[in-house]
């Protein structure tokens, strides 16, 4: 996350761009974790505005309505502006936020979206050339709408001056994840702590996106094949005894796999397996070698090769990034 800013002098200010409709579950999440540290620090680092583009109230999903602290016109200088979308992104917004977006993006400042505030951060012609992710929800029709950008399955991004999250508790993540970087990894353990949140999850954790979604009811065969590969992790199955329990010949499988999630099943399967690796680094106490084992790898330099391959980091360094672990940073 070398694209994160660094550690901010004074307060920081945040500012809330509240969509009709938005969630108040992400926004809460972002408001809160900012506001426990403060708290646990007692030093004001952040503070956050919630705006709108007139001075009426905002209605979320839940049908709570947030009164903005200001207009976009009579707002302060901030640091940082998130959208807060939610249900109905595409009929909820109007074109003044997008005016206004494309007014601040002049400023090179941190513009950021939640849950489907990514879809009018697009709309505003504000992601072209960056990573981003949505709700999986969303995920297929913001490709579909907007083929030139990159949209990924993780729980946020975070590409140069663009944050973006895929709402829910990613909102949590990603600002957890942002007070680790600008503050301290023990400030953000703490938080994590106070929360009663098991881990703070990482820019590399990714959606759980259902794969029924992603097929409907029309590839039955190749959803057995996937939930046969996630009840195997430890002894996985040959693609040979794959085919064979779920009727098909193995060619005729891996067309499936190619045509429907754009890879051949081993690299599949291999896939969920370090996935469930790094659940099992992040939340255990389970050696390393063990993880390995558990997660069907024969040895401890081929897991940590394989591992290194996808993640970009050995296991050993994976789990010394853990919150509450290894060197704090300062």
């Amino acid at each position: 996350m070398s694209n994160v800013t660094d550690l901010h002098r004074g307060p920081y200010a945040v500012g809330f761009l509240l969509v009709p409709n938005f969630s108040m579950l992400a926004f809460a999440s972002a408001i809160e974790t900012m506001r426990m540290a403060n708290r646990l620090s007692n030093t004001p680092l952040y503070e956050w505005r919630t705006l709108n583009v007139t001075d009426e109230a905002v209605a979320a999903s839940n049908g709570i309505a947030v009164t903005p602290d200001c207009t976009t016109a009579e707002c302060q200088p901030l640091d940082a502006v998130f959208v807060c979308g939610g249900v109905d992104i595409e009929r909820a917004y109007e074109k003044a936020h997008l005016f206004w977006l494309r007014k601040i993006a002049q400023r090179k400042m941190v513009i950021g979206a939640l849950c489907t505030g990514t879809y009018l951060l697009a709309k505003a012609d504000l992601l072209d050339g960056y990573r981003c992710t949505i709700h999986w929800e969303n995920m297929a029709s913001l490709r579909e709408e907007f083929p030139s950008i990159v949209v990924s399955a993780e729980l946020f991004e975070i590409d140069r001056n663009r944050y973006t999250c895929a709402g829910g508790t990613a909102a949590l993540d990603l600002f957890l994840n942002l007070i680790m970087h600008q503050q301290s990894k023990g400030l953000a353990a703490s938080i994590s702590e106070q929360f009663i949140y098991d881990r703070i999850r990482g820019q590399h954790d990714r959606q759980r996106v259902p794969l029924r979604l992603h097929l409907g009811t029309s590839q039955p065969k190749l959803i057995e094949a996937v939930s046969l590969m996630e009840a195997n992790i430890e002894e996985p199955m040959s693609l040979d005894e794959l085919a064979q329990a779920v009727g098909v010949s193995r060619r005729q499988l891996e067309r499936l796999f190619q045509k429907y999630l754009h890879c051949v099943p081993t690299r599949y399967y291999l896939e969920l397996r370090l996935a469930r690796a790094r659940q099992l680094l992040l939340q255990t106490s389970m050696s390393i070698v063990d993880v390995g084992f558990a997660c069907g790898f024969v040895s401890a330099p081929h897991f940590s090769k394989c591992y290194r391959d996808y993640f970009g980091v050995p296991p050993r360094e994976e789990r010394n990034r853990r919150p509450g672990t290894g060197t704090q940073a300062n």
